[in-house]
C-alpha cells in the first residue's frame, strides 16, 4: 500500500532535529530516521539531518539485516561538506557495524577489518580536527583497545600482520 507522505514546513526542521535527537536517546531509531529523512525531503542537504541520519541507521545495525541501513548512512555521509565530520562520522558508523558484528557472532577477521577500517578514518579525522576537538582520537582509542583485549579479532591471514602496528 502506497501512502502520499506530507511534508513539513522550513520553520519546523530546528524542532524536528531536536525531535530526531530525542528518539535516539529513546532507543527509536526509526522514528529518528523517519523524522530526519522528513527534514531532508523539506531541506535538502541539510548537514544536521544528515548526520542524525546516519546515526540513527547506524543504531539500526543491532537489528541483523543492516544491508539497506549501511548504504543509507554511506550516502548520508558522503553528502556531509565538513571533511572533518565526514571521516570522523564515516569512523562512527564503520566501528558500530564492526561492534554489531562482534554481537552477532561474525568471524574475527571481518570484525578486525571494520575496526581497523574505523581506525583509518579516525585518524583522518584527527588530522583535521578543530583545536580542542579529541573525539577521533577517544573513538580510536575505543577500537584499538576492543582489538587489544579480544584474541579473535586478528588479521584474516599472518601477512596481514602488519595491521597490527
Amino acid at each position: 500500500m502506497e501512502f502520499q507522505l506530507k511534508t513539513i514546513h522550513a520553520e519546523a526542521v530546528p524542532r524536528a532535529l531536536a525531535k530526531a535527537d530525542h528518539y535516539r536517546l529513546l532507543n527509536e531509531p526509526r522514528e529518528a530516521e523517519s523524522i530526519c529523512r522528513d527534514v531532508l525531503a523539506c531541506d535538502p542537504g541539510n548537514q544536521k539531518a544528515l548526520t542524525s541520519l546516519a546515526l540513527a541507521l547506524s543504531d539500526q545495525f543491532a537489528e541483523g539485516d543492516v544491508a539497506h541501513a549501511v548504504k543509507d548512512a554511506e550516502v548520508a555521509i558522503g553528502q556531509l561538506q565538513d571533511p572533518y565530520e565526514r571521516a570522523y562520522f564515516g569512523g562512527l558508523v564503520v566501528e558500530r557495524r564492526a561492534k554489531a558484528q562482534q554481537r552477532r557472532g561474525v568471524a574475527g577477521f571481518y570484525v578486525f577489518e571494520g575496526l581497523r577500517k574505523a581506525m583509518h578514518l579516525f585518524e583522518q579525522a584527527i588530522e583535521l580536527a578543530p583545536a580542542g576537538n579529541e573525539d577521533a582520537v577517544l573513538r580510536w582509542n575505543t577500537c584499538a583497545r576492543m582489538i587489544m583485549a579480544d584474541a579473535n579479532l586478528r588479521p584474516e591471514t599472518p601477512s596481514d600482520a602488519w595491521m597490527l602496528e
